[in-house]
């Protein structure tokens, strides 16, 4: 591995290497808020499509599966793929992907179909996520200050201007074509940063577990391998309430507190803005509190706000449950991210990635089951149970936070 302070082009003298990681941090969050754009610009789209396929709440499941399905199949490949080619190339052939396959769902007119084009979407979602991630852990690593909610704060924004938006345009456009417009945004968005991402010389940081792009990854040890899986349970505990609030809260406002289709995208916009504001606030957090109190503060919060969210009868109680959920949520993925990336580079984030998004995978027909035998609000609240559960996860492993 080069030393660290081994020059690699003219731009790497202190000033110049300064500006050029600014601009990284600037273009990756352009990324990460285009990333929750185009999701939840799907997201508010849900129940129209599911009146457009006939789907029931169980066979609406078993369709968004497709999005988590293509998520965690497509992303130890991705770590593969970052690995040879660089995570920043991989970033920037996902958003194409991503912004292209954004526009498929409304075409489709049964659920079979709704999953397989899901399926497709969900892989250059995942892949996204483990480029994009992995490229952040590394500047964090390199600049050595815990700015990785910072990243994801830019995701929980992305995707409440998106919420928001689809609930201005869902009463006057098809989604057909707001989410074809989605793609066209996709796509000038991905030209512009994505063009001055690839000229940017990747950062080395100092800490690296596995080797730099283009080399064979070193067989990590038992202890290693064992705090990626612990911090990706975390993950996978934090992104199951996250799936489930994008793809259920709609649904839930819609159906169950009866409100129009533009009203119910509020929820979702509620969960991303306190997730935003608890995410831009999260190196403060951090460097006060430190991971592991991050980690079980903001289970606990996010367990009690769930269970008010699901369970309110009125639609400001439900609201203000959600609020809250996106606030106890908003730092636990990125924590588990950035120290599995830190501890293993693209496999680490692969790895807990691949947990997390198990989350996702498991939640949506996981909840639209719960949803046919119970009802919607019940099935809600196993999102509180899995929170609470990443808080103990964080008590346990206190000791290596």
């Amino acid at each position: 591995m080069p030393p660290i302070n081994k020059t690699r082009t003219h731009n790497d003298v202190p000033g110049n290497k300064e500006n050029a990681l600014t601009r990284l941090r600037i273009i990756l969050t352009a990324f990460f808020a285009l990333d929750g754009f185009i999701f939840a610009g799907w997201v508010v789209r849900i129940p129209a499509i599911k009146e457009q396929t006939h789907a029931t709440a169980s066979t609406l499941g078993l369709a968004l599966l497709g999005v988590s399905a293509g998520a965690v199949i497509t992303m130890t490949l991705t770590g593969r793929l970052c690995r040879r080619y660089g995570n920043h190339q991989v970033t920037v052939v996902c958003a194409v992907l991503l912004s292209l396959s954004v526009a498929l769902p409304p075409l489709t007119h049964s659920a079979p179909a709704l999953g397989a084009v899901l399926l497709f979407f969900g892989s250059a979602y995942g892949g996204i996520n483990v480029a994009f991630n992995s490229a952040a852990v590394d500047l964090v690593t390199t600049l050595k200050r815990p700015i990785m909610p910072s990243f994801h704060a830019a995701f929980s924004l992305g995707g409440m201007v998106g919420a928001g938006l689809g609930g201005v345009v869902a009463a006057h456009l098809s989604p057909t074509r707001h989410l074809l417009g989605l793609t066209v945004i996709g796509l000038l968005v991905t030209a512009v940063a994505g063009r001055a991402l690839l000229r940017i010389e990747p950062p080395a940081p100092p800490e690296r577990t596995e080797p730099r792009a283009g080399t064979a990854p070193r067989r990590l040890d038992r202890r290693t391998r064992g705090l990626v899986v612990v911090f990706g349970l975390i993950a996978l505990c934090t992104a199951y309430g996250e799936g489930a609030m994008a793809e259920w809260s709609a649904l839930h406002l819609q159906e169950d507190l009866h409100t129009s289709p533009g009203v119910a995208a509020v929820g979702f916009s509620c969960f991303a803005l306190t997730m935003t504001i608890g995410r831009l606030t999260g190196t403060t957090l951090l460097e006060r509190l430190g991971r592991t109190r991050t980690v079980i503060v903001g289970g606990s919060t996010a367990a009690a706000g769930m269970l008010l969210g699901a369970l309110a009868p009125e639609l400001w109680a439900a609201l203000l449950g959600f609020g809250i959920a996106g606030l106890g949520l908003a730092n636990l993925f990125p924590v588990a991210i950035e120290r599995a990336g830190t501890l293993a580079g693209p496999t680490g984030v692969a790895t807990a990635s691949t947990l997390g998004y198990s989350g996702m995978l498991l939640g949506p027909p996981a909840i639209g089951f719960m949803a046919d035998w119970f009802s919607l609000p019940i099935a809600l609240t196993s999102v509180a149970v899995l929170a609470a559960t990443a808080a103990v996860i964080g008590f346990l492993t206190r000791r290596h936070g």
